[in-house]
């Protein structure tokens, strides 16, 4: 087995609450020493040297909402080229929602999958599954068999369930499963029609908007049900003040909730759509400047748990179109990591923190091996260059899809390798 050792690093590591310069040792498949400790470990004869000269080493990321047009949607993405972005990326596993067609709603199709990601990507493929048999919000799937056969969350993916009945069912049948809920949360009928953030700017461009209230009011629909069920439930993307403020709330009452925002709405605002550039029609769509602040605030002190990237692959058929008519999505496996280190470089969140809500708290949260750096776990790990500055281009992404939100856009930090299980997939 192969041993390779990575010296002069500066090890960050969350799931130790570890920031320090060290040595980090990989023997095989698993992590042996991560940080200040294993300098007195001397190096292992035959090893590969790394000299990493204050490069950071960091667990690989994890992301946790992941759409992949496989199967039914191939030209879009396939898990095979989401995977190669991801390892650009430094994600080493990512959570695949049930968005496909068919949908992702049964144990077949969970298999699937599993099959696929097994024989085809570089990284960590980890299916989610549908609440309800092809998300029409009526009959639940079968939780339990769903959870046996590798589905580690369950969700309708870009859908919102409608009736509050349905969804204290779903909350209490996954609570005897012990699994998660994460709903993204939209009120059809108050965001019929809506393309952009109700305001000012959606005024000018003659757009009509989405008011917060459409997120607001069916998530404090679904965190009474959380308090009610004691159901574990995960606010899968909020993106408003009013938003965080519920959750707090909740979280303070005991229920079981966490929460997840895109590093979409932590980076950019309504702004940014400008003259009607359809990759910034997103869902949740970007809101004020005042609910971004609000969201890097909520992230620094844990009340916002995770930040996902929300990868969204649309072509040119669905993005190429007027701003209403265009699908809402922008990919952002490549780029999560970068657009989330100008947080750290702004002196907004603390890096071990950034780190956490990217690969520590993800892994938890859904129960997947990740997010640590700790002996004898494997070593699924990401070499960053923290200053490292760089230009998004489109010719560069690896994604099959290029409806980036961050075209041309100047970010600071980059992966230079990845390693899945002691094996390099990516080297920049």
């Amino acid at each position: 087995m192969s041993v390779t050792v990575f010296q002069g690093a500066r090890v960050v590591d969350p799931s130790r609450n570890l920031d320090e310069v060290g040595t980090v040792i990989v023997d095989g498949r698993n992590i042996v020493a991560a940080g200040k400790a294993a300098l007195n470990q001397g190096t292992p004869e035959g090893a590969e040297i790394i000299e990493c000269a204050g490069k950071a080493v960091l667990p690989g990321l994890v992301d946790a909402r992941v759409f992949i047009g496989e199967p039914g949607g191939e030209h879009r993405e396939t898990i095979a080229s989401a995977s190669l972005a991801a390892a650009a990326g430094g994600v080493t596993s990512l959570v695949m929602m049930p968005d496909t067609d068919p949908v992702i709603d049964n144990v077949a199709l969970v298999e699937f999958i599993l099959r696929t990601a097994r024989d085809t990507a570089l990284v960590n493929v980890f299916p989610s599954a549908a609440i309800t048999k092809g998300f029409e919000g009526r009959e639940m799937t079968e939780f339990g068999l769903l959870k046996e056969a590798g589905a580690v969350a369950l969700t309708e993916g870009r859908h919102s369930i409608g009736s509050t009945l349905v969804m204290r069912r779903a909350l209490t049948y996954a609570r005897d499963f012990d699994a998660v809920i994460a709903h993204e949360t939209e009120d059809r009928d108050l965001a019929s029609g809506g393309v952009m953030n109700e305001g000012l700017y959606a005024s000018w461009l003659g757009l009509p908007g989405i008011p917060r209230e459409a997120e607001t009011i069916p998530l404090e629909r679904d965190l009474a049900l959380a308090r009610l069920t004691g159901g574990a439930y995960h606010a899968a993307k909020v993106s408003t003040a009013q938003s965080v403020a519920a959750i707090a709330r909740a979280k303070a009452d005991g229920a079981k909730v966490t929460a997840g925002v895109s590093i979409n709405n932590l980076s950019l605002n309504d702004n940014d759509v400008g003259e009607y550039r359809t990759f910034f029609r997103l869902a949740p769509p970007l809101r004020a400047e005042e609910d971004r602040l609000a969201m890097i605030e909520a992230l620094k002190d844990g009340v916002v748990d995770i930040v996902v990237s929300s990868h969204d692959p649309q072509d040119v058929d669905t993005k190429r179109l007027p701003f209403a008519d265009a699908a809402a999505g922008a990919i952002g496996l490549e780029t999560l990591l970068g657009a989330a280190l100008r947080l750290y470089h702004n002196g907004e969140v603390p890096l071990i923190r950034l780190i956490d809500a990217l690969s520590t708290a993800p892994a938890k949260l859904f129960g997947l091996p990740g997010g640590t750096l700790a002996p004898g776990a494997f070593a699924d790990l990401v070499l960053v260059d923290l200053d490292e500055p760089w230009i998004v281009h489109e010719a560069d992404i690896r994604s099959r899809s290029k409806n980036t939100c961050f075209e041309g856009a100047r970010l600071q930090g980059k992966a230079l390798q990845t390693m899945i299980a002691g094996r390099t997939v990516f080297r920049g």
